[in-house]
């Protein structure tokens, strides 16, 4: 690891390439702020890593810098959008502030996307209805990573999914997971470093389980918790893809290939926790079961016990506060990128 930047630096760094790449200021601005924040919250495989990966879809054209979704102020409790092949994280983004638009006026929001691409980081979505006093939820389908259950060729995206819910005076309560084994950044991320990886991450292109991070790229990540991993992600594809009528399966391009639509689905949903009882109340039983949930006796060795989301949201204030410290790897990666199109690097 490297000296700690300031986050700000990075952010206004990310910002400048995208706006060099053709992106309006406010999606530039976006797609900066939901890598940085990855980093921010501990998520390398999902940061700055990747600034160069969308960048090499926005010059091959595989993705639109300037399409915006068509989103409605007023919506019913279910809609659409088409994301027009534009970036992942503008379409989640709106998809995610119209469910709350019609959360609130309806109780309940649901927003099938079609025609969008890879987001980053779901919470990065969810967070925002937890915000606004909602429940969130987002999923999306991926590019196939796994194998079906029993197989050896890559034919099921991780296909992510998060949930997130208001705490009272904690930081949301969030989960954010792939249903493989491990997030396929991850990956890309040991690569990077020339680490190794755990057993039971991935499976070699001959089905043998490897430790070996190229190895694992060319071959298959595994499913969580075996055949159930399995069974979620093809069920988020139904919810995501199938669904809105976007892409499914194999017809997925992930952001890790410069050229090819994406043909990424999504699907927001937001609840207004007001609809079904009043907010504080709400608030004062999560932070009463945050409260239990930490009070447990803790195994050896153990010097806290985290509800889901405060590691990152510690994660979080600890490097607005000290700086970020990324790989050398990335950030001479992120040099040699800037510099061939003649990008400065405060760095």
């Amino acid at each position: 690891m490297t000296r700690p930047i300031p986050h700000d630096t990075l952010r206004a760094f990310a910002t400048e390439t995208y706006l060099k790449l053709g992106m309006p200021e406010a999606s530039a601005a976006l797609v900066a702020d939901s890598l940085v924040q990855a980093d921010l919250w501990g998520h390398q495989s999902h940061g700055l890593m990747r600034l160069f990966w969308y960048g090499l879809r926005l010059e091959s054209g595989a993705m639109d810098a300037t399409a915006l979704p068509e989103v409605a102020e007023e919506p019913g409790a279910l809609s659409t959008i088409d994301g027009r092949n534009g970036v992942g994280q503008v379409v989640a983004k709106a998809a995610m502030e119209q469910a709350i638009r019609a959360a609130k006026r309806h109780g309940i929001g649901a927003v099938s996307v079609r025609n969008s691409g890879h987001f980053g980081m779901a919470m990065y979505y969810t967070r925002m209805a937890a915000e606004a006093g909602c429940i969130g939820f987002l999923s999306s389908n991926a590019s196939p990573a796994m194998a079906p259950w029993g197989g050896t060729e890559k034919r099921v995206g991780n296909n992510p999914w998060s949930w997130a819910a208001p705490a009272g005076q904690h930081a949301p309560f969030v989960l954010d997971i792939a249903n493989t084994a491990v997030a396929r950044g991850k990956l890309y991320l040991a690569r990077q470093r020339g680490e190794a990886i755990p057993q039971g991450w991935a499976m070699d292109a001959e089905g043998r389980p490897t430790t070996d991070a190229v190895a694992g790229i060319a071959g298959t990540i595994l499913p969580m918790a075996g055949h159930k991993g399995y069974a979620i992600s093809v069920m988020m594809d139904v919810l995501s893809g199938v669904l809105s009528g976007s892409g499914f399966g194999s017809a997925i391009t992930g952001p890790y290939v410069p050229t090819g639509e994406s043909g990424v689905g999504h699907l927001a949903i937001a609840i207004d926790v007001n609809a079904t009882r009043p907010l504080a109340e709400f608030e004062a039983d999560m932070e009463r079961l945050i409260a239990e949930l930490k009070s447990a006796p803790r195994a050896p060795g153990v010097d806290d016990i985290f509800y889901p989301g405060e590691i990152e949201a510690r994660n979080d204030t600890r490097g607005r506060a000290e700086g970020l410290s990324l790989p050398e790897a990335t950030l001479e990666t992120l040099r040699e990128e800037a510099a061939k199109r003649g990008i400065s690097v405060p760095f």
